[in-house]
């Protein structure tokens, strides 16, 4: 599965009043980095405006994670119709915006769509499982050679 998301849109769901905040928008990138590991998809965001560095390079370790902006004077709407208009099969590919035209037209074109508010309901869904999955992956960790020394001494001295 690849999700083709309005990345404007999504902060205003999850961080309404604040999704100009360059922090939620690391928050955001965060976020979808590991809801992309988790479900092993694929994930290209689109964010109108210029590029940010931290979020940038965040996204740069991840080989199936690309951060788009479109150029100057186009909107990321024109930039996510431009995507779907380059993609061969659209079958597997489901298309996050809170703006009916875009959904619309990913329908059209053979896309699956889902609204920001439905996203950020799967999104918290499948990071609580996965931080669930990690915490029972978890070892638990051994008493180190320092804590054995130490504890074999107060045993030894309370003989």
């Amino acid at each position: 599965m690849a999700y083709l998301i309005d990345g404007n849109n999504l902060l205003g769901t999850l961080f309404p009043g604040h999704h100009r905040d360059p922090e939620n928008k690391r928050k955001l990138v965060r976020r979808l980095i590991a809801f992309q590991r988790s479900k092993r998809a694929r994930l290209i965001l689109v964010f109108d405006g210029a590029a940010s560095a931290d979020a940038e390079a965040m996204a740069a370790s991840e080989d199936r994670f690309a951060i788009v902006h479109p150029p100057p004077g186009e909107s990321a709407d024109t930039a996510i119709r431009e995507i779907l208009d380059g993609m061969s099969d659209r079958r597997k590919l489901v298309v996050v915006s809170s703006d009916r035209e875009i959904r619309s037209f990913a329908r059209l074109q053979g896309a699956a769509d889902m609204s920001s508010r439905d996203f950020k309901t799967e999104l918290s869904r499948t990071l609580r499982a996965w931080k669930n999955e990690k915490e029972m992956e978890k070892k638990e960790a051994g008493p180190t050679t320092l804590e054995v020394r130490l504890w074999s001494q107060i045993f030894k001295e309370n003989k």
